[in-house]
């Protein structure tokens, strides 16, 4: 079996008290889910002034 690296990109809205650590980690929790996925982490995250 081949294995493969996939990289995404992910923009979220969420309220100011809401942590990007605690909707990154989230993330990655549902992504192990899946089958086939053997490692998901959150590596960075960055904020978007508008």
């Amino acid at each position: 079996m081949i294995r493969t690296n996939l990289f995404f990109k992910v923009e979220v809205e969420h309220d100011r008290d809401e942590s990007p650590e605690r909707l990154g980690h989230e993330i990655t929790r549902l992504i192990l889910k899946y089958y086939g996925v053997r490692n998901a982490d959150l590596t960075n995250y960055t904020k978007v002034d508008e």
